[in-house]
């Protein structure tokens, strides 16, 4: 039986601090508890010898493969420290194409011969494990009795243990691929984009640092996402099986008066922050930052910035970890984009730069950045890496739900454009025009006399921009909120490693020319910053004028995800991502059927819950409303009431009747409509269709659905409302 508004509500105004359970090691120090549960560099020392502890960290260096006496000292190794931390299982934990993480657990438990338990655990179980393969997404690489999928351990990414309730399973992180080897996951096509733009960046590199063996790609992510009470999650059917509210009337108050961004935490929120990341410092997370977002029951945390692969198991392994911690306290995180209507949604701004072996940021321009000619290759290579594969990039981050934010006030629009800032516009429009630059990077900002002096950076942030720069790396503003951050990296380390390549061709083309290498550099930017000025803007992208200045500079506005994702079927995605061996065509042929098929699914379940709940809640509140009101004029008529008198019943009556008209009539429309979708041959012409065709008429009923929630009285209403979801904790 589902619980109904005036229940939810008791329940919270009823809760008690007793019924929250809270972290063990809450009250001890960061320093004491980071990465308690992970395998890292000093638990490997303590548990194998230094001569196995120093070859396993040379094989992650290099990328080499283990051979099996090292992956079996590793494997004893990491079976101790995880008994005596108390695990009893182990889990090959990997990312399969649904978006969230997945993971089989088998007992350290076995028989021996005579049939004696014992604790098993070797180099074979650790290096590969056979999940079932059919249930998972794979866009016709492997057929339903084609059950065959292996997982295969990823060294790169340390090992951890994962608690719930009084379990504890070490979790290992993978690959996952078919039988044939076809990539069936998120990690390996990033592990192969890294390596790709390295090798070129590396390259480049060396233009000015003999002494660069290697280059690491950074991420930082900043995930965003909302809390509610789980009686109001519970009572609200689209909450549960969509992740966002269907139908809803805007809060009178929302989030007009900002008086809700870095606003104190409220208490309960609070101590689930604390809470959480205390689970994400003992898994070695190291997060740094909280804070109230803009929407009211909005909020931010974010991490240092790692190495990308390891950050992004660390994001996954996050969401994880805040949709547990969250039941702890009687709370449900949405990490949905677009959860309420009419109030921010969520995303997860990607910060991504690269750096090299030796310790320097590629991407940091210096007090002179017009002279630091190694900023200015990397700098611009990336920008024209954008306006190349600014396509690829956008379908990169296309979904159902990220489609309700994109293009909206509180995010970047469906337009890829660059915000580099005055500072850096004014650097390459003087080397556009062969000018000198003398502009410093900073200068100091005055104030009053007993408050320190301010370094103003002069790139400033836009925060309309998609993709911004911010000092020492670049700000992708457009994930969203659930996306697993490998599909933007792979497509943005690809885009990159292919540009770094034609860069080092066009330079060598001039220096065979005869130019000196400097000059061939130079050269060779000008003619990018030239050729990449289009992807280049610093004004408000929410604009409507911009969406024009952008169509007249060629620039793509794909609004819907299956738009998007057409990008992926175009030759220059083949081209780009086979060329690199990020992807073979089946893979990439894969992937692309597989994103589709999602968004075609969730706009159906979407689709299917809304009707559900006009049928079941909205309706029968109106007419049973309706109703009272009708009794209510037979009474008055009775009494001697003339119709004049009744004027506003009636009235009342009419629009109740007429919005109940129009949402069965466009419930018929939605269902023909949707019918007519699975009749079309194809993903793609199935996704459009529910994309131009589906969605517009679930707007529509949203409209008459939110006008009866005004109408009908409070008391039949039985659906938790905006005003009580986003303020009553």
């Amino acid at each position: 039986m589902s619980v109904h508004r005036e229940q939810a509500i008791e329940m919270i105004l009823n809760r008690k601090e007793k019924d929250i359970q809270y972290s063990k090691a809450q009250n001890e120090q960061v320093s004491d508890i980071f990465g308690e549960y992970v395998f890292d560099d000093d638990a490997m020392l303590q548990y194998m010898s230094e001569d196995a502890f120093y070859k396993v960290k040379n094989v992650i260096k290099n990328k080499n493969k283990l051979n099996r006496d090292l992956a079996d000292q590793v494997a004893s190794a990491m079976k101790s420290w995880a008994m005596d931390k108390g695990a009893t299982h182990y889990a090959h934990w990997f990312q399969p194409l649904t978006g969230k993480t997945a993971e089989k657990h088998d007992s350290f438990f076995t028989l021996d011969r005579q049939g004696k338990a014992i604790d098993d655990f070797g180099g074979s179980e650790l290096a590969q494990q056979e999940p079932d393969g059919s249930s998972f997404p794979g866009g016709g690489l492997r057929s339903t009795f084609e059950a065959r999928g292996y997982t295969a351990w990823d060294p790169s990414s340390s090992a951890f243990i994962m608690e719930v309730g009084n379990g504890k399973t070490l979790c290992i992180p993978t690959i996952f691929v078919t039988y044939s080897g076809d990539a069936l996951d998120y990690k390996l096509p990033l592990l192969k984009s890294e390596k790709y733009l390295e090798s070129a960046a590396v390259a480049v590199a060396r233009y000015f640092y003999d002494d660069v063996q290697a280059i690491n790609v950074t991420l930082g992510w900043e995930q965003e996402y909302f809390l509610i009470d789980e009686a109001f999650y519970t009572a609200r059917p689209d909450l549960v099986m969509t992740g966002r509210t269907l139908i809803g009337k805007h809060s009178n108050k929302g989030q007009q008066l900002d008086d809700h961004y870095f606003g104190s935490i409220p208490e309960r929120v609070y101590k689930y922050m604390l809470d959480l990341e205390t689970e994400c410092h003992k898994l070695g997370i190291p997060i740094r930052t909280r804070h109230n977002e803009v929407g009211p029951g909005q909020y931010e945390l974010a991490p240092m910035f790692e190495e990308v692969n390891r950050a992004i198991d660390h994001n996954q392994l996050l969401m994880d970890m805040m949709e547990r911690v969250a039941k702890r306290h009687h709370l449900r995180v949405l990490l949905h984009e677009k959860p309420f209507e009419g109030v921010n949604g969520s995303g997860k701004h990607n910060n991504w730069s690269i750096s090299t072996d030796t310790g320097v940021n590629l991407l940091s321009p210096g007090q002179h950045p017009g002279k630091n000619l190694r900023f200015l290759c990397f700098f611009v290579n990336t920008i024209a890496a954008l306006h190349e594969f600014s396509d690829i990039l956008r379908a990169s981050v296309a979904s159902a739900s990220n489609d309700h934010r994109l293009g909206a006030n509180e995010a970047p629009p469906a337009i890829i454009s660059t915000f580099i800032g005055t500072a850096l516009t004014d650097v390459l429009d003087k080397i556009e025009n062969g000018e000198e630059s003398q502009e410093d990077i900073q200068e100091v900002l005055d104030l009053l006399e007993n408050i320190p002096d301010l370094e103003l950076d002069n790139t400033d942030r836009n925060r309309t921009s998609p993709f911004a720069f911010t000092g020492n790396k670049f700000e992708f503003r457009m994930p969203g909120s659930t996306i697993n951050s490998s599909a933007a990296m792979t497509a943005l380390n690809t885009m990159m490693g292919w540009q770094l390549r034609k860069f080092i061709n066009d330079v060598q083309a001039l220096k065979d020319k005869g130019d000196a290498p400097q000059m061939a550099i130079y050269k060779t930017l000008k003619e990018y910053i030239v050729q990449s000025k289009a992807i280049r803007f610093e004004g408000d992208n929410y604009s409507d004028e911009w969406v024009k200045e952008a169509e007249s500079r060629g620039l793509h506005n794909y609004r819907t995800t299956p738009e998007a994702l057409q990008a992926y079927a175009e030759d220059k995605a083949m081209e780009l991502f086979t060329s690199s061996g990020v992807f073979t065509e089946r893979e990439l042929a894969a992937h692309y059927e597989v994103m589709q098929e999602n968004y075609i699914l969730k706009i159906d379940i979407e689709s299917r819950t809304l009707e559900e709940l006009c049928l079941n809640y909205v309706l029968p509140a109106a007419v049973k409303f309706q109703n009272e009101l009708a009794e209510n004029v037979i009474g008055l008529k009775d009494a001697g009431f003339k119709k004049k008198d009744l004027n506003y019943q009636m009235e009342f009556i009419e629009r109740i009747q007429d919005a109940i008209s129009k949402m069965h009539e466009l419930g018929k429309k939605m269902t023909k409509e949707r019918q007519e979708a699975h009749e079309k041959e194809g993903a793609t012409d199935q996704a459009l269709h529910y994309a131009m065709k589906v969605t517009p008429l679930m707007d529509e009923l949203r409209i008459h659905a939110d006008e009866l929630e005004l109408l009908v009285s409070d008391e039949y209403w039985t659906l938790p409302k905006y005003r009580e979801m986003m303020f009553i904790r």
